[in-house]
């Protein structure tokens, strides 16, 4: 099955990115240091737009660079642009192909900003119509729902991250990913058991915070598309504004808690769920006293750094979606009225 295959094939994909790409990586990051950029204007749609959710914290917190993320309607149905002339215009897309996100970064280039294109294909429009491209290096996805191309845009953010601060440090924790996602694969098995304590669900909401924002973005929509279930994604202090009122007796709350400066905040909203609302909760996590309020414990590897623990933790959500899919007897190679490239003007 493809979609199997290519969730196990992350570790070999991204030990090839760390390989092949770095020397390219650095030239471009003394080439975004030397043109003064004063933002990042980052554009997207559908798995890569949460990539790029997670390249706003990481260049945000690492290297105090704002991330704006973009509406391509504005240059596309609009055709009327914001200002790029200080902006790094940066696009993340598996194919290369959807003409709205081309039009922005065709924009940019007008402008006169540095553009930069992402990609998993370096023959299409996309890579044409930038200044800089470079290459995921995911090799062929043939599942329609994303997932080493997913991991592949987020290592590229943080290598980007980590040649911007010349940080021989974050170069050496980047270089430890391909093991920590090794170390989540195997989980396989008790991923499959957690799978079947929830095939009843017919809506989900799932909670991060921090760089795990992002992972809760790409978990909720990995669940809509593979298990057909509602999901709603929130950050742990969202979802205290309001939305924690709909949570009864059973309600099914996801939630990704690695150790970091985020932990505490979520252990609190764990026990608050757990206890006070009775909540049906699946959590994603290295540390024990959190794991404890959980139903079905995923335990993520130990000592992973904040920062790149969103290209680990997304794994065992990929896991996850593809067992509830299965035993929900659905089709996890060609959701329901989906295809491979989704073309959006």
């Amino acid at each position: 099955m493809s979609l199997r295959n290519e969730i196990f094939e992350q570790a070999d994909v991204l030990q090839n990115l760390l390989d092949s790409e770095w020397q390219g990586i650095q030239r471009i990051a003394e080439k975004i240091k030397n043109r003064n950029i004063k933002y990042i204007f980052f554009t997207a749609r559908g798995t890569s737009d949460n990539a790029g959710l997670y390249a706003k914290y990481l260049l945000g917190i690492n290297n105090h660079l704002p991330v704006a993320l973009s509406a391509p309607s504005m240059f596309s149905i609009y055709q009327s642009a914001p200002r790029l002339e200080d902006a790094l215009v940066l696009a993340f897309s598996q194919s290369g192909q959807s003409p709205d996100i081309v039009k922005v970064i065709e924009e940019g280039r007008r402008q006169g900003a540095m553009t930069l294109a992402i990609t998993n294909a370096t023959d299409s429009p996309l890579a044409e119509a930038a200044d800089e491209v470079i290459d995921m290096r995911a090799g062929e996805e043939k599942a329609v729902a994303a997932t080493k191309s997913y991991t592949a845009e987020m290592m590229v953010s943080a290598m980007i991250s980590a040649a911007l601060k010349n940080s021989q440090d974050l170069h050496s924790d980047l270089k430890k990913v391909p093991g920590f996602i090794s170390q989540a694969l195997e989980m396989d098995q008790v991923i499959q058991q957690a799978a079947e304590q929830f095939s009843d669900v017919k809506h989900s909401v799932i909670v991060g915070r921090g760089y795990n924002y992002a992972t809760a973005f790409e978990w909720a929509l990995k669940m809509e598309e593979l298990t057909y279930i509602i999901s709603k994604a929130y950050s742990s202090a969202d979802f205290l504004h309001g939305p924690i009122a709909m949570v009864e007796l059973g309600f099914p709350v996801f939630m990704i808690a690695p150790s970091g400066k985020v932990f505490q905040d979520l252990q609190l909203l764990a026990k608050k769920l757990k206890n006070e609302k009775q909540a049906r909760l699946l959590v994603l996590s290295d540390r024990e006293e959190i794991l404890d309020f959980s139903s079905a414990p995923l335990k993520l590897p130990g000592n992973i750094p904040e920062w790149i623990s969103p290209i680990t933790s997304i794994v065992p959500a990929q896991l996850f979606c593809m067992a509830l899919a299965r035993l929900r007897g659905l089709d996890t190679e060609n959701p329901r009225g989906l295809s491979k490239v989704t073309l959006t003007t």
